[in-house]
């Protein structure tokens, strides 16, 4: 996702200031930032990062640029949210320098003379907070350490380990700069983040770091160039390849020839020039040739298709119109029988159309789009090459996290499916199974319990604030359900058949839905997958302190309930 994508969602960007600006209301009162002039210091790299101070108070338009070089050559150039002094420090951050070990770096920064003094060199990023664990980081969710997040890009699995990569801001809490955060995983439970993979505004100058762009790092995919089209292979390791957008110059290829650890920009790009942005690479394997899917404005807003042999030339395919940014397109098996495949598209929304591709043109079977996703969950993207054909997605989780060294976060995994239902073939979204490893023993459980007018409640304490809880429901006379969880509340009306406000038909008299709770996000996911929600939690970082069931209107019988307190990803796997 891009600015212009930001500035078109104003409302939901309005509400997450609004959240902001109450949770800084009891913070001292900004102060007017001193003058920041351009000041040069040196610094000797004596360990793997530059570190500088962050805060989260510098008012709109007031980031100071740095820009940091070795020699001759351009390493970083980014907008910071320099504080003014030492006492408006909220955090501290820091940019890989591990190339450049017992260098002189020349750091050019917009900053106080006081803070240009504090940057350093160290092999140990600062933290303020205790890492992975402060008072809103979610901990079966993943987030970046440090800064703001957006679109999930760059997904792909190879031998062994899942790639996750994003669009990340290293120097503020909010939307700029757009480097590549990655991530490895061999679970797409427990993550490692690893150096970021993509830098921005490397510009005109011919002489930067190998993995830096011309401006802007947009979205993008990644993919395993398995046969070696591109000509890059060293040695044994297969090249690893992801594709983006450049805003300096188009459709941008960068590569790794190392398992991702360093990263290349293709001297050849742009490799394609539109008016669009979000290429999604996959792979065609009857035609045996890579397609980008890729969101295109010439003559109105739809996704393109472009194919290539060798990653380095490619074609324009077709069009297929009526969809925005963030292009995914894969192939399902529908009820798990591989003999009948269908191919499923969608943008950033994740609202989705099933039919055919022939690796040059998508053809829907069907008028319309359909939905499962809910909530401010946007620009989902899904693993590539993931053992047993699996598709796995993620989503950029939109929500605010006041007063945090990083900002927003993602949804959790979700294996995707296609099955028959009574209104024809729809795609299904379910927590993968590796998220249950992390639920504690002895749950909170009830089974075959009736609710009546008399007694509508089940109700448990719960001082964690980490929660699976799978719940099924047979329909008595009760109007509606509603579980709450602390402060949140999740309903499901009878007569409707809406789980809060998303579409669900009982089955058979009865409904299941389940609710996954952490520190500050909360997911609902209805009836095995049918419909899937994310929002923020109302009461942030506290502990639930109940969790209830009550019937509405009548009774009904609770068949299972079932809360299972969850151990943090971030945490040893040994904790009990």
């Amino acid at each position: 996702m891009r600015n212009g994508a930001v500035i078109k969602s104003a409302l939901v960007a309005g509400i997450l200031l609004a959240l902001a600006t109450a949770a800084l209301a009891a913070s001292p009162k900004r102060e007017k930032p001193a003058s920041r002039t351009e000041s040069v210091r040196e610094v000797k790299i004596t360990g793997k990062y530059i570190l500088f101070p962050v805060s989260n108070r510098v008012p709109k338009g007031q980031s100071g640029r740095m820009t940091i070089t070795v020699g001759e050559r351009l390493v970083h150039n980014l907008d910071c949210d320099f504080p003014p002094n030492k006492d408006a420090i909220d955090w501290w951050s820091y940019l890989d320098m591990g190339d450049y070990k017992g260098q002189t770096a020349k750091v050019v920064a917009q900053a106080t003379t006081e803070v240009l003094a504090m940057i350093e060199s160290s092999d140990e990023i600062r933290h303020l907070q205790p890492l992975y664990d402060e008072a809103l980081r979610p901990q079966f969710h993943f987030s970046q350490m440090r800064g703001w997040n957006n679109d999930p890009n760059g997904m792909f699995y190879y031998d062994g380990q899942y790639h996750l990569f994003w669009q990340c801001n290293p120097a503020g809490r909010n939307w700029a700069n757009m480097y590549w955060g990655h991530a490895t995983s061999p679970d797409m439970v427990h993550w490692t983040e690893q150096d970021r993979a993509l830098r921005s505004f490397g510009g005109d100058v011919k002489n930067r770091h190998p993995n830096m762009a011309v401006k802007n790092c947009y979205s993008g995919s990644g993919n395993v160039d398995k046969d070696n089209t591109a000509g890059w292979q060293k040695g044994d390791e297969k090249t690893l390849v992801v594709v983006f957008t450049d805003t300096g110059c188009g459709e941008a290829l960068a590569y790794s020839t190392d398992r991702g650890k360093t990263w290349t920009y293709y001297d050849g790009n742009p490799v394609i020039r539109h008016n669009g942005r979000d290429p999604k690479l996959i792979w065609y394997e009857p035609g045996k040739h890579w397609v980008i899917a890729v969101f295109d404005q010439k003559g109105g807003k739809g996704i393109a298709f472009y194919t290539s042999k060798d990653l380095k030339a490619w074609e324009f395919a077709s069009k297929m119109d009526g969809y925005f940014e963030c292009a995914e397109i894969f192939e399902l098996p529908v009820d798990s029988d591989p003999a009948n495949k269908k191919w499923v598209i969608f943008a950033a929304d994740a609202r989705y159309a099933i039919g055919y591709f022939d690796g040059k043109k998508f053809t829907p079977e069907h008028e319309g789009k359909h939905q499962v996703h809910w909530g401010p969950y946007y620009a989902s993207q899904c693993f590539s090459g993931a053992p047993g054909g699996r598709v796995v997605q993620i989503g950029w989780a939109r929500i605010d996290m006041p007063g945090m060294p990083f900002n927003q976060t993602f949804s959790v995994p979700t294996e995707l499916t296609l099955r028959t239902t009574a209104d024809g073939i729809r795609m299904f979204a379910t927590p993968i199974k590796e998220l249950e490893t992390l639920r504690k023993p002895n749950p909170l459980t009830v089974e075959n319990k009736e609710l009546t007018a008399e007694a509508p409640v089940v109700r448990f304490e719960a001082e964690g604030q980490h929660y699976d809880i799978v719940v099924t429901l047979k329909q008595g006379a009760a109007r509606m359900t509603v579980l709450r969880c602390g402060g949140d509340a999740v309903s499901y009306d009878f007569k409707s058949q809406k789980l809060d406000e998303m579409p669900l038909k009982m089955k058979d008299g009865r409904v299941t839905f389940r609710v996954l709770i952490d520190r500050s996000i909360c997911e609902v996911i209805g009836g095995d997958g049918a419909c899937f929600k994310t929002s923020g939690r109302r009461n942030m970082g506290q502990p639930l302190g109940t969790i209830s069931l009550t019937a509405e209107g009548g009774g009904l019988t609770v068949e299972s309930f079932t809360a299972y307190e969850m151990k943090s990803a971030w945490k040893q796997r040994g904790e009990k």
